[in-house]
């Protein structure tokens, strides 16, 4: 059984940096793309970063320059570096792996973890 695991949200003033981390736990034997994405009181769910397993990145528009997406392959964790905070990035943010869990699966499954708030507010 997989687990995803975030952690480093909170409450910030606009302008300031968080930190989040993901850690996939359990039965893994390959990652494929992670990704952090985000949902707001009322709307959708949205991607906000990904990352592919040999490093390429995307950005959502609203965070381009600001946040940063990495991961550490060998430790399956990934983080999301969020400076210059905005009160329109107050989201529970989500961690999102594709994983199998043996290397014999034919596909891999999509795996998310439980949420971290993040509030950006003065």
């Amino acid at each position: 059984q997989v687990q995803l695991v975030e952690s480093g949200g909170g409450l910030v003033q606009p302008g300031e940096s968080l930190r989040l981390s993901c850690a996939a736990s359990g039965s893994i034997a390959v990652v494929d793309a992670m990704g952090w994405y985000r949902q707001a009181p009322g709307k959708e769910r949205e991607l906000v970063a990904g990352i592919t397993s040999g490093g390429f990145t995307n950005y959502a528009d609203s965070v381009k320059g600001r946040f940063t997406i990495s991961r550490d392959n060998a430790k399956n964790t990934m983080l999301l570096q969020m400076n210059s905070l905005k009160p329109e990035d107050t989201a529970v943010y989500y961690c999102n792996a594709d994983i199998k869990e043996s290397v014999w699966w034919p596909k891999y499954r999509h795996y998310w973890g439980q949420g971290t708030q993040v509030t950006v507010s003065s």
